[in-house]
Formats: C-alpha cells, sequence, structure tokens
C-alpha cells in the first residue's frame, strides 16, 4: 500500500518538533519514492466499493475494477495538530440511486490496489455494501452554534431572479454546495462569501457566517445571518448557486462581528 506524504502534515509535525525543542528545525533531507503518494494526488482520486473479499496485499488482476462500483472522489482530508490523518472525507452517490453527500473514513480502510501489468496505475477501494454507505452520516463542514449578536437588526432577503436559476428552500441545499459560495448585493456586486455554516440547537443549519472584506483571507469580518436574511438561487438541473443578501460589503462591515463561541 502506498504511503500517503502529506505537505499539511509534514508542517505540523514540524511545528511540533520546533515548540518542544528550540534548537530543532523540523526540516528533513527527503526524496519522494514510487511507494509515496502526494496529497494533491490523494484529492481528488476516484473511489471504489468491493463487496467481496479482496486482497490489498497482492496486486490486482486486471479488469479487477469492473467488478466494483465507483462511489465518488476524494474531496478533503481531515489533519490533527500532530499530523495524523483523521478521516479522509469522500463525495459519494449518483450510484444505485444513493443521494450524494460528503462522508468520512478511516484511512485505514481505504485499500490501495496496482494494476498487475502497470505499477504506475491504481486504485482505491473500501469494502462495503450499498446499504452501508447509504446509511453512513453526512459530513459537514459545520461549526457547533451560532450566536447571534442581540443588537443586530435583521434583513430581509430580497426578491432575485437570474436566467437559468431557480430559487431553492434551505432544505434542498447540501453544506458543500453553500460553502465557499460567493453572496452578492441585489445589484450583482459581489460582497462576500460564505466561510462556514452554523448549527441550530436542534442540530439543523441555521445560519451562514459570511467573509466580508479582507486581503487574501487577512482582514476579513465575519457576519453570521439567519438564512430568512438570504435569497439561495440553484442552476436549474445543477449544484451551482448564487447567494443573494439585500446589503452592500460597506454595510455587512457595519454589521455586529460574529465570535466563535
Amino acid at each position: 500500500m502506498k504511503t500517503l506524504m502529506m505537505t499539511t502534515a509534514v508542517c505540523l509535525n514540524m511545528a511540533t518538533s520546533v515548540f518542544a525543542d528550540g534548537h530543532a528545525t523540523g526540516f528533513l533531507d527527503y526524496t519522494v519514492t514510487d511507494d509515496d503518494l502526494l496529497a494533491s494526488e490523494f484529492i481528488g482520486m476516484r473511489v471504489y466499493k468491493a463487496e467481496g473479499d479482496v486482497d490489498f496485499a497482492s496486486n490486482m488482476v486486471a479488469d479487477a475494477q469492473t467488478e466494483w462500483d465507483d462511489i465518488g472522489e476524494i474531496n478533503e482530508l481531515v489533519i490533527s495538530r500532530d499530523g495524523e490523518v483523521l478521516a479522509v472525507i469522500v463525495g459519494v452517490g449518483g450510484f444505485l440511486g444513493i443521494a450524494e453527500k460528503d462522508v468520512a473514513l478511516e484511512m485505514s480502510q481505504i485499500g490501495i490496489l496496482r494494476e498487475a501489468d502497470d505499477a504506475d496505475d491504481f486504485f482505491l477501494v473500501i469494502k462495503s455494501s450499498t446499504e452501508a454507505i447509504e446509511a453512513a452520516p453526512s459530513f459537514a463542514r459545520v461549526m457547533e452554534k451560532a450566536e447571534m449578536a442581540a443588537d443586530r437588526a435583521m434583513l430581509t432577503a430580497p426578491t432575485v431572479a437570474r436566467d437559468g436559476y431557480v430559487t431553492t428552500e434551505r432544505s434542498d441545499l447540501t453544506a458543500d454546495m453553500l460553502t465557499g459560495a460567493r453572496v452578492y448585493g441585489v445589484s450583482d456586486e459581489d460582497v462576500g462569501e460564505i466561510g462556514s455554516l452554523l448549527l441550530d440547537d436542534d442540530g439543523t443549519i441555521g445560519r451562514a457566517v459570511i467573509d466580508v472584506g479582507g486581503f487574501l483571507g487577512f482582514g476579513e469580518k465575519q457576519i453570521a445571518v439567519t438564512f430568512d436574511e438570504l435569497t439561495v438561487l440553484r442552476e436549474d438541473g445543477g449544484d451551482d448557486v448564487q447567494v443573494y443578501i439585500d446589503a452592500s460589503q460597506e454595510g455587512l462591515e457595519a454589521q455586529p462581528a460574529y465570535v466563535n463561541p
């Protein structure tokens, strides 16, 4: 099985070493080998499901993938502060009627099988049933709870219509669609982006945190708004979303900042 080598993990380990020993730098004289896998290659790879026994210690037989289901692709890695891979986030769905969602897998559950005739070609395979994937909890990039400033004035969701897009209810949207979506004023001026989502007490996504202003991620101000203040348009027949709010960038910057509790 290939070794997962991640720049992020190396940096985290290096930082830990520096704090532990002021004389250590943590830099490595490392040369990538044929058995290594860069995170930039790992993210975006397709993942296959095999319900029968799979010998991960041997090379795969020719055309073995024809017996597997392509369940999705790797979207993200969750890494602890000491560099451990806590979870591999796989976007599944679109096969056998399973709805699209992100699920978290342990790294140890993902087998890497090489082609017998081509050492450079390999597949990522998990042993699972369709029912288990369907029942797996969704992974959402959300914070625990929204705390709204008591003196914040609520905005009114604007009425917006755009060709090729339809107004969409919150229940029809996923965290993946919303996180990172650009936010526009009613005149189509770009006022920020949704940086994260917040859970209400009942565990449902209740608010969105808009990152406003700043440059290259620095100096941004975070404003938490309810979905009643937003109009979300979804591409007709697609997953692209456009988010609108009845405020300018300056108006949002004047709002009380959201502070993560």
